[in-house]
């Protein structure tokens, strides 16, 4: 099959971290956009996005995109897509999607005109009157936004986020792209001496070890599109294969985290154990009055709870203190610290070398580099 149209959809902040890593992966024509990254791809790269994408919220086909005012303008534009490319006569294709700043608002009725085009367009492709939708899934997704609609086909299934290791977690836990994305602004090691002190179920220190030991984050997870007839079952395994042959076996890299809950400390060592990391994690039950910077170099990157999680105002701003004490300023270590709060800096003693945007769900956060 010829190139096309693929979108990774991200967290605001991390589009560039997206357009570096597909145009590693030797994705073509990469454009960073607000929220997502479009590239031109084959059947491989549509595979290799899923399984190696650190950063990314999924893996999409980009069907086509063109302005609608009417649901006439809207089934024409969907019916003129090449829907038999893809969708097979016994296929599943739901739909759904959304509407934003659009004369069409109806989020239902588009739904409805968006499938009735596609059926219509199969009808014609495959002479049949009739779809028993029982076999494989696509799943439909629009979007309208001030009267321009996007069509596009899902491939990843659940989130990229979900990488298979963390079935249970703590209390608030940070999403697995954005630790990711986290451990690369921090420019993590692969010798690193690498430390979260306030661990929680365990996330960032193993997204740490897998970027450290270039562990593609989609090794242990099933994707939609590996169902699918028009894409070759050898093409997933050979570029699980090719992620496999990239792994840094002999890495250097040591993690270790800590937590004031002992039930967070055995999670952490769980679920390191299910990303196939355990070696490489150690984890124990510390306060973090009791933190010391030892050794020539480290890197620190931590979530700590804060007021709209986990801990009062007042509470977070005396940990935010504490930090700032126990941070010590001293050559060969860094420091990174993700927080909502905007006194973070005032409370921890000084500001910070860098700053940068990151949004933890729907919380707006910013992210403290300290490494001078």
């Amino acid at each position: 099959m010829d190139d096309f149209k693929l979108v990774c959809p991200c967290l605001l902040g991390v589009e560039g971290l997206v357009a570096d890593e597909l145009r590693r992966m030797e994705a073509k024509n990469v454009e960073p956009q607000n929220g997502r990254v479009i590239f031109d791809g084959s059947d491989e790269m549509l595979a290799r996005a899923n399984i190696s994408s650190r950063y990314s919220e999924r893996v999409i086909v980009q069907m086509g995109s063109f302005f609608a005012r009417s649901f006439e303008e809207l089934f024409q534009g969907v019916k003129a897509l090449p829907w038999e490319r893809w969708i097979g006569k016994k296929d599943a294709f739901p739909v759904k999607g959304s509407s934003l700043n659009s004369k069409l608002s109806s989020v239902p009725d588009c739904q409805s005109i968006i499938k009735k085009a596609i059926v219509e367009r199969l009808k014609q492709k495959y002479h049949i009157n009739w779809f028993e939708e029982t076999e494989n899934l696509y799943q439909i997704q629009f979007l309208i936004m001030k009267d321009k609609v996007s069509i596009m086909i899902d491939t990843s299934g659940a989130g990229l986020h979900k990488r298979g290791y963390r079935a249970n977690s703590t209390e608030a836990p940070i999403k697995e792209t954005l630790a990711a994305a986290m451990v690369n602004l921090a420019r993590v090691r692969h010798d690193a001496n690498f430390i979260d002190p306030f661990c929680g179920s365990g996330t960032i220190l193993i997204e740490a070890a897998m970027y450290a030991l270039n562990i593609a984050p989609g090794m242990q997870r099933h994707f939609t599109a590996e169902n699918w007839n028009n894409i070759d079952k050898n093409v997933w395994q050979n570029e699980k294969n090719r992620a496999k042959e990239l792994i840094i076996t002999d890495a250097p890299f040591m993690a270790q985290g800590y937590d004031i809950d002992g039930a967070a400390v055995s999670l952490t060592m769980e679920n390191a154990r299910k990303a196939g990391v355990v070696s490489k994690i150690h984890a124990e039950k510390r306060n973090i009055e009791d933190f010391k910077p030892v050794g020539e170099y480290g890197c620190v990157i931590c979530n700590p709870p804060y007021g709209e999680r986990l801990l009062d105002i007042r509470q977070a701003e005396e940990l935010y203190r504490i930090m700032g004490q126990v941070f010590e300023r001293k050559h060969g270590w860094n420091y990174s610290i993700i927080s909502p709060d905007d006194t973070f800096e005032e409370c921890y003693g000084r500001k910070a070398d860098k700053r940068r945007k990151l949004y933890n769900g729907m919380i707006k956060c910013q992210y403290y580099m300290y490494f001078k």
